[in-house]
């Protein structure tokens, strides 16, 4: 082969190799240019479709009630882990709350050989502005295993079997506790009295009862009946599913 063939081979690659590093940097960034616009199509298309049906808006409760919200978490169907947040007024989801069954209650942190005490309460009954009925027993569960509670199952024993939240109508905003005491041992019961009725149970003193001090863990969520929802229409006259924020 003569010299100046060969000398034109070797010769080649090295001249493009500039053009050729620069050809891959181009085509990167057009990959990720093309990626990014995918992602951000991909992005308007699922906001659109929430707008043109019901988009649910989940609204944090304020700093004051933030505060008992530590380390436990409450999941219901369809809105996940609710804790510390406002039922949100889309998809009839307040409506559909006061029939669910009992929620999913994990404690991570639960220490796997205690026991532990679920309570479930509203203070707000009649309505917050009015507490006349505080507390509102809703749930009461005792002998619940730091392995169970931990993973989100409550086989424990049932001294009040789950009420779901029923807000009454006009009555504002309810706020619905949950609270998780380490049992150490102790038996607990409800004396005749309270068990004739859950209003106005006197949680405080239940709780001096059985020496139960601060909780182990806490949360809650807030939820207003359905049809106090600025958007609510009574039937016949139009959709009954609200869909903006709670105000």
């Amino acid at each position: 082969m003569p010299a100046r063939v060969c000398l034109l081979l070797i010769l080649q690659p090295l001249e493009s190799r500039g053009e050729l590093l620069q050809r891959q940097v181009s085509m990167d960034w057009t990959m990720k240019l093309a990626t990014a616009a995918l992602f951000l199509g991909l992005t308007m298309v699922v906001t659109r479709d929430e707008d043109e049906g019901d988009m649910c808006l989940y609204e944090a409760l304020s700093d004051t009630d933030a505060v008992l919200c530590k380390g436990l978490e409450v999941f219901y169907p369809e809105l996940g882990n609710i804790g510390c947040m406002f039922v949100p007024d889309c998809n009839n989801y307040r409506q559909k709350i006061t029939h669910w069954a009992e929620p999913i209650v994990k404690f991570p942190r639960a220490l796997e050989g205690a026991t532990y005490i679920l309570v479930m309460v509203d203070p707000d009954a009649p309505s917050r502005s009015s507490p006349k009925a505080q507390f509102w027993r809703h749930w009461l569960v005792t002998d619940i295993k730091g392995t169970d509670i931990k993973k989100g199952k409550l086989q424990g024993q049932e001294l009040s079997p789950y009420q779901p939240p029923s807000p009454p109508a006009q009555t504002g905003f309810h706020r619905y506790q949950f609270f998780v005491y380490l049992q150490e041992g102790k038996n607990i019961s409800l004396h005749s009295k309270e068990n004739k009725t859950r209003a106005s149970w006197k949680m405080d003193k239940f709780l001096n009862r059985f020496h139960l001090s601060e909780p182990e863990a806490s949360t809650q969520f807030m939820t207003q009946n359905y049809q106090d929802s600025p958007n609510y229409q009574t039937p016949g006259t139009g959709s009954s599913e609200p869909r903006d924020k709670p105000k």
